[in-house]
């Protein structure tokens, strides 16, 4: 069992903190995708013997890019809840419900945390809290 519960009422007051980060979190992912991409067409083209500086500078970018990702996902983990979906900021609370072990569910753009699910069936299984 996680080391921290949320219960429908605890997580909507976390939300404006966690959405905050999430924002962040779907924004540099953006932004690290569109530099993997640009770099995956430059490498492409790329010789070994006449190497592109722009793909240093890329790769550069994409591993500043990758270290704040990891730091937004740091200070989720810190508040003893995931992102599991980087691009739409779909966030899980761990919580118990009815005596099961469940997830408080909420992606980016909700108001806020209305739906749960199983462990097992992730966003798919979705169910409205009651």
């Amino acid at each position: 069992m996680p080391s921290r519960l949320y219960t429908p009422e605890l997580a909507n007051r976390a939300l404006p903190y966690v959405r905050r980060i999430v924002e962040d979190l779907v924004a540099e992912h953006r932004k690290w995708s569109d530099v993997v991409r640009e770099l995956e067409l430059l490498a492409a083209r790329e010789r070994a013997d006449a190497p592109d500086p722009r793909a240093a500078e890329l790769r550069r970018l994409a591993q500043v890019s990758a270290a704040d990702i990891d730091g937004f996902l740091g200070e989720l983990a810190s508040l003893g809840v995931e992102c599991k979906g980087y691009d739409v900021g779909l966030v899980d609370f761990p919580a118990v419900l009815d005596g099961e072990e469940v997830y408080l569910c909420w992606h980016s753009g909700e108001d806020q945390v209305e739906f749960w699910h199983d462990l097992e069936s992730g966003f798919a299984g979705r169910q409205p809290l009651d």
